[in-house]
């Protein structure tokens, strides 16, 4: 069965009435970060943001793409320049990691604090693989980044862990912060995405991909190569689980990568594309290469009509 792929001249999500004003954004947020401080990200720029419609970039007729649900916004503007079953709620896996990253960051927790793996941080459901073993201790800024860049689920459990109240305070906190955020396709049932019932939709995850934007740690962090980190007396090399990352021709402000089976290969990022920001969303991709075919798809398609619209002004 084919599904179309939709174009639009017109914003993807309800985000832009919602982020209007700075100061609905900035109220709103206080309810989950009152008692924890204020993040870089409490006024988001998206609050200012120009809602003029713009002409969209014209599609061309066969650009097909293998993941089952995507999404192409101007990050600007909101406007949706491709969109495909892009409102059907599906299991995130890692991309979960996000919103793991904002919740630790918005209630101010020290970084430079030193944070032990524990046994219960072990993944005991799916048995993946860890290169942190059990009573390693690392600061919470390193579990940050290698759960943000290697995607390491012990050390995004155990962020959630050493939260104040502890796991269930968490994963709570990142359904407020996913109510705050108007994410209405979305729930979370820990911080890793471990479980297949952390689920959400690309519509949904365009406006959390956003969010995430703009906190400047979550954009350094997923845009991270490798890095190389001391456990005890032994030094370990962490790789980027993008592999576009490695191409200079691609500028990413933001990656994120996901998969657990029920998910398929899930993809989000923020790039630029002739100085245009965008917001990508890939979800349930076939195989290990789909989702970054079909990112090197799109890219493309923008480039070739960037370049006709350059044309047709000259």
């Amino acid at each position: 069965m084919k599904i179309a792929i939709s174009y639009f001249s017109k914003n993807c999500t309800a985000r832009r009435s919602v982020l209007k004003s700075g100061i609905l954004l900035y109220t709103a947020t206080l309810l989950i970060l009152c008692f924890a401080g204020l993040s870089d990200a409490s006024v988001s720029p998206a609050a200012h943001r120009n809602y003029a419609k713009i002409k969209n970039v014209r599609p061309p007729r066969n650009l097909v793409l293998r993941s089952a649900s995507a999404l192409v916004e101007d990050q600007r503007t909101g406007e949706c320049l491709v969109q495909k079953q892009a409102d059907v709620i599906l299991p995130i896996a890692s991309i979960t990691k996000l919103m793991t990253a904002m919740v630790v960051l918005d209630a101010k927790m020290n970084l430079k604090e030193s944070i032990t793996i524990a046994s219960e941080d072990v993944d005991t459901l799916r048995h993946s693989r860890s290169r942190l073993p059990v009573h390693s201790s690392l600061t919470r800024g390193n579990a940050l980044l290698l759960a943000l860049m290697a995607s390491e689920n012990r050390a995004a459990h155990a962020l959630g862990r050493t939260y104040p109240g502890g796991l269930a305070a968490f994963v709570a906190a990142m359904n407020t912060k996913a109510r705050v955020l108007g994410l209405t396709d979305t729930h979370f049932d820990d911080p890793t995405g471990i479980s297949n019932g952390n689920t959400s939709s690309a519509r949904d995850l365009a406006r959390m991909v956003d969010a995430a934007y703009q906190y400047s740690l979550i954009r350094k962090f997923t845009t991270s190569e490798e890095i190389s980190i001391r456990l005890g007396h032994r030094k370990l090399k962490f790789h980027n689980t993008n592999v576009l990352l490695r191409n200079p021709r691609w500028q990413i402000g933001l990656s994120k990568t996901g998969f657990i089976d029920e998910s398929g290969r899930c993809l989000v990022m923020q790039f630029k594309v002739a100085k245009r920001p965008v917001l990508i969303v890939l979800l349930d991709a076939p195989g290990k290469s789909a989702r970054y075919d079909d990112a090197r798809r799109i890219k493309q398609w923008m480039e070739g009509s960037q370049q006709v619209r350059k044309k047709h002004r000259a």
